[in-house]
Order: C-alpha cells, then structure tokens, then sequence
C-alpha cells in the first residue's frame, strides 16, 4: 500500500463513519477532542506513575489535581525527594501546594509559560494540561533521551525521535513518517517500529491485513505484553484525520525508552531537510506553509530535499495532503483559541484588554490568510494537471470546500467580535467620559463655593473648612485613577462629538488643577 493510498483510505473510512450531510463539517475533530484526549493520556501516564509507587490513582484529573497533593506526589515520584504537602481543605493550603509545585518545577528548569497556582486551583483546562506537559516533556521525553541528545550534541529531542523512527520504519514500503500526527493514524507506523527491532513478536505480513482500528490495537498490545509499555493510547483516539501530537509524542518515547537506539547524525540531517512543519516546530517557528510539502522518494530509498513551496514544481497527492494537513492544524488551534476568548465584560478595562487580545488574533488570521490560499491554488494546481482519478480529484475538492469554509466561517466569527468589542469599548467610554464630566462639574460647584466662604473666626468653623477641603482633595485624588484611565483610550468615543467632549474635560480639568 502505498502513502498516498494509506492517505485516502483514511480520509475515505473517516467520511463513512458520519452521515452524508453532516461529512463536511466533522471530517476533522471536534474543537475539544484534542483535550479530552490528552486529558485521558496524560491521566494513564500519571496512573503508570503511580502505580509503581503505590500511590492511590486520579480519577478525574481536572479535579483530583486542583489541591495540588497528587501534583506532589508526581514530583516526589520523578525526582526522588520528599516534598511536603498541606493537608488542609481550604483554597489557601490548595495554593500553597501548587506553588510549591511550580517551585520544584522552576528548580528542576522545567519552563512554564503564564501559568499560576491559581490557574490549577480553579480546574483551568487548558493550563493543567500545559501543565502536565512541560513535566511529561522534561521527565519522560528529555530524561529518556538525554543520553543520545549528549552523543549527538543535539539539544532538539523531537528531531531526535522523528529520526529514530524514521530509521525504524525505513525497510516498510507501505510506511513513511512525516510527522507525529497524520503519519500514525492508519497503525502501521506503530508495528513497524516495533517489528523492525523485535520481528520475533509477529508477522508483518498480518498486520498489513488488518484495520487501522486492528493494527493499533495489536501494537498497544504487543508493546504491553512484550516490551511493559501501558496502553497509554486508545486506538479509537489515534484513528482520526488528526491526531493528538503531544499523546503520540508521550507514547513514541516509552518505546524508545525500551527498544535499541542508533540515531546517527545522518539521519538527524535527513530530518533537517524534510519540508515539513515539523522542522518549523523544532526551530520554534510559526506554522506555515512555504516548507509544507512532502519530500521525494529517489531510486535509492532516500528522500530527496524539494522546493520550499507547493506551487514551484508539479503537484503530488502526498504533497498536497502534507500541505493541507499543515493549515487545518493550525486552524484548528485557530478555532480553539477563538472558542476561549471571554464572554465581552462589562467592565471598561477589561474590555480594553479583551480588545487588544482580539486585536492581536485578527493580526495572526491575516498573517496566515496567504497560506490557506496557498493550499487552495495547490488543490486546483493539482486537479488541473490530470493526474487523479475521478476519486482523487471529488476527495480534493471536498478537501478544499471544508477548508474554505472553515476559515470563511472563522474569519467572519472574528470580524464580527472585534466589531462587537469596538461598540462595546466605544459605549463604555462613552459613559465613563460623561460620568467623569458630570462629576467634575459637581466638583467645580463645590470649589466656587469653597472659594466664596470667608476663612472662620472662630477654631471650630475654621475645623470645619479644613476637613471639607481635606475631603476634596481625597476626592480628587481618587477620581485620578479614572482620569488615568481615560488618557489610555483605546477609540475614540464618537468621530463626529468625541474631539469636542475630550477638548471640554481638558478644559474643566485645566480649571481645577
């Protein structure tokens, strides 16, 4: 079978699971799927942890690690120290443990980006997940590979491991890893690795008449009761159009971990010269699509470097579906990001930084809008020169037609927000223009009249009108925060009134001090 075979097969087998109406819009995973996933992964890897310390397993990780004591006692478990845990219910011994968490973290050099006490105390998702990670990948993937990354002076374990498979696999026709996404969903990426190093464990021959669903059940098994990796992966999870990077990542290194290694600097270079997103990734670069193709297969067995862009040279199916792969990743993550934006506060400083967030992610669609129309020219580019059967050619134009409507869709939902929250924004300050207006014409009242009193004679009257001035100025200093704040506007109030409205406060303001 060959990669471009697999390709179709794959997508083929996906769209016959949904209904015929609803294919377009769930060819690719939900906008969650991925955390749940990684949730359930993550939650087996830590279990496995566990288990060999006899520590009582989580049930639910959002909720089992919020106190922050199984966090510890992970960490007590990768570095071998005791680590002190509260054992109080309240929300401060819950911080207090996860800041101690953090701490161990920040000593052991494990890099967290934006991530508090809090965030982990009050169930956040998507940070607990990152959390987790940034422990997975300094304690199980950099400590499992450190040795050869010190032999290769490579400080890139990602690199390291996509060329070690890449190595493993290289005797299978039917396999060719790109990346650790598309290249492991139909399972035979998974049993070559192992039948390369152990071909004692079974046949190649069966494992190529299996399902996709089949092939990563016999690996997951193999790999169990041969080599004492736990199923960490549920084959119905790695069966998809795309699936989660970080999980294969996490399961690839267990087996590294137990098969033998011989990663040469050759193949590291091979890997270097592949135009993929993952070299983009190790370079901790941006997704795009100027590398996104496949490489070439010469006569020898080895792949050849191609151009840096899908419309230089004639168009392959494996290149087009290379590239395609790239952009609906990233716009995945797109859609994810846009989903957990806040709902619109009411609150005018807190819409000025939803504003500017907004404003930041708009910045980031245009940045890749050329990429999107890169993959679509590609897809007609390839339709256009004839190659396909008429299968091929009706799978890339619903190909194209769900990625044009997703970023449609996507691109319009944002539009729309960041109108929303210029009118929300434009409102607010509005108001907080006419109340800090109102209020410095009460406080203008209250000066004149101020000013119109004669000082007292006598101590108590003249008490008196010390403590009204002491009141005025305790007023006007606590109205100084908003007046702070109106210098930061982000739009101005009204086009037509707001030049006058800001010109008739500065005056009142000039008045007063």
């Amino acid at each position: 079978m060959s990669v471009q075979t697999a390709k179709k097969t794959a997508w083929k087998k996906y769209k016959v699971a949904v209904p015929r109406d609803t294919a377009m819009q769930s060819c690719y995973p939900p906008l969650d799927e991925h955390n749940d996933v990684q949730k359930k992964t993550f939650t087996k890897w830590i279990n496995a942890r566990f288990s060999k310390s006899g520590t009582p397993p989580v049930k639910d990780m959002f909720t089992d690690l919020k106190d922050g004591r199984k966090l510890l006692d992970l960490l007590e478990g990768l570095t071998g120290k005791p680590l002190p845990k509260e054992r109080g219910s309240t929300r401060v011994h819950a911080l207090n443990n996860v800041n101690r968490v953090l701490q161990v973290l920040h000593q052991n050099n494990v890099e967290l980006v934006n991530i508090g006490g809090t965030d982990i105390v009050d169930g956040n998702h998507k940070l607990t997940l990152g959390l987790l990670w940034s422990i997975i990948l300094h304690w199980q993937v950099k400590d499992v590979m450190k040795n050869i990354m010190s032999d290769l002076q490579q400080t890139n374990s990602e690199k390291i491991l996509l060329s070690w498979v890449r190595q493993s696999s290289r005797p299978y026709s039917q396999v060719n890893v790109l990346n650790f996404t598309t290249s492991w969903a139909d399972g035979l990426a998974f049993n070559a690795v192992i039948h390369r190093h152990k071909p004692e464990f079974f046949s190649w021959d069966k494992v190529i008449m299996m399902s996709p669903i089949e092939r990563l059940e016999h690996a997951f098994s193999i790999a169990k009761n041969h080599l004492g990796i736990e199923k960490l992966l549920d084959p119905e999870d790695v069966a998809v159009p795309l699936p989660d990077k970080k999980s294969i990542i996490m399961y690839l290194t267990s087996l590294f971990e137990v098969l033998p290694k011989q990663v040469t600097m050759e193949d590291i270079r091979e890997v270097e010269t592949l135009p993929r997103r993952f070299k983009q990734e190790c370079e901790d670069g941006e997704f795009g699509l100027k590398q996104a193709v496949a490489p070439e297969e010469e006569q020898n067995s080895s792949r050849a470097e191609t151009p840096s862009t899908v419309t230089e040279v004639d168009m392959d199916l494996d290149s087009y579906q290379v590239a395609l792969e790239e952009v609906l990743t990233w716009l995945l993550s797109a859609e994810d990001a846009f989903r957990e934006q806040e709902e619109i506060s009411g609150d005018v400083e807190e819409v000025k930084e939803q504003f500017a967030t907004h404003e930041a992610f708009m910045m980031e669609l245009t940045a890749h809008q050329s990429s999107v129309g890169s993959v679509l020219q590609a897809g007609n580019q390839l339709v256009a020169q004839g190659n396909l059967s008429p299968e091929e050619e009706f799978e890339i134009q619903e190909q194209m037609l769900l990625l044009n409507s997703r970023w449609e869709e996507l691109r319009v939902e944002s539009m729309d927000r960041q109108s929303r929250l210029h009118d929300m924004l434009m409102e607010l300050q509005k108001k907080q223009l006419q109340q800090l207006s109102d209020w410095l014409t009460v406080t203008e009242e209250r000066i004149q009249k101020m000013e119109s009193q004669l000082l007292a004679d006598d101590l108590e009257t003249l008490q008196k009108q010390l403590e009204e001035h002491k009141n005025l100025q305790n007023d006007l200093e606590a109205e100084q925060v908003k007046v702070n704040s109106l210098t930061h506007m982000v739009v101005i109030v009204d086009e037509s009134s707001g030049e006058s409205a800001t010109a008739i406060l500065e005056e009142q303001l000039q008045v007063k001090c």
